[in-house]
């Protein structure tokens, strides 16, 4: 068996989000859906767009305003402040920084330098996506062939996109996932590991952020969604994001420089 896992700058990035930290204090940063919220022209931290830096000043600056001893934040209590402030991270904001560490660290420079942003149009627009790249990114700029290609399964290596775009019934927004992790057997991926920032029904108000997931890979050779997918304890047809992979166009997608 051979792994293959991120750069230690990428996974560092997933383990930021995953384990948010302030003083003895750690949880999952909440998932946050723009559509849902429909924020316009906020802070990044207040629009899903925020990195771990950025969240880490704002929670910082939020418990020296209210007076909260830092000391005395719970698990359960930061991610609340969390929560309830709407400060949080979409599956593209989360996926723009660890690609964007992954493509740092492989010497070809930052996502912005790169990225065609298919969604601005005109002359304003397009100066509002050079100044505000990150918030202009989201699955649709990334799945573009423009940025990205498809790649079959046996051809999957840590970086790669899982995108999925079209629900069938329109009721999902288009999401994504990173794969850090592959196993292979007889150079041949056997099982890939995942994150992503979701919100699932199950979830409540407090149960969002990042999920991490597996796919076992039973034949390289048929579709993703023949495959076996398990997170949070579910299994195939009873895994959350299974079931939006059966009803989205689901893809492998590498970014083109990558």
């Amino acid at each position: 068996m051979n792994t293959k896992t991120l750069s230690t700058r990428a996974s560092s990035v997933i383990d930021q989000y995953n384990h948010f930290g302030i003083m003895n204090a750690a949880c999952s940063v909440p998932y946050y859906n723009n559509k849902t919220l429909r924020v316009r022209g906020a802070l990044r931290t207040y629009a899903g767009k925020g990195s771990p830096q950025d969240i880490h000043e704002e929670i910082e600056s939020l418990i020296r305003k209210n007076h909260i001893s830092a000391e005395q934040v719970s698990d359960e209590a930061l991610k609340k402040i969390l929560t309830d402030q709407n400060i949080g991270i979409d599956c593209s904001g989360f996926a723009y920084y660890v690609l964007n560490a992954e493509s740092v660290e492989s010497g070809k420079g930052s996502l912005d330098k790169h990225l065609s942003f298919v969604n601005c149009t005109g002359i304003i627009s397009r100066i509002r996506c050079s100044l505000r790249p990150i918030e202009n990114c989201d699955v649709n700029t990334l799945a573009n062939d423009r940025n990205s290609r498809a790649v079959p399964i046996s051809d999957i290596h840590p970086g790669d996109m899982i995108t999925m775009q079209g629900d069938e019934n329109e009721r999902e927004r288009d999401h994504v996932l990173i794969i850090h992790q592959v196993d292979y057997q007889n150079f041949v991926p056997v099982k890939l590991f995942y994150s992503h920032a979701v919100a699932y029904p199950e979830d409540g108000v407090y149960g969002s952020g990042i999920k991490q997931g597996t796919i076992e890979i039973v034949n390289a050779n048929k579709l993703l969604t023949e495959a076996i997918w398990t997170e949070s304890g579910k299994q195939g047809a009873n895994a959350n994001i299974f079931i939006r992979a059966q009803k989205s166009n689901t893809e492998i997608r590498r970014l083109k420089w990558m």
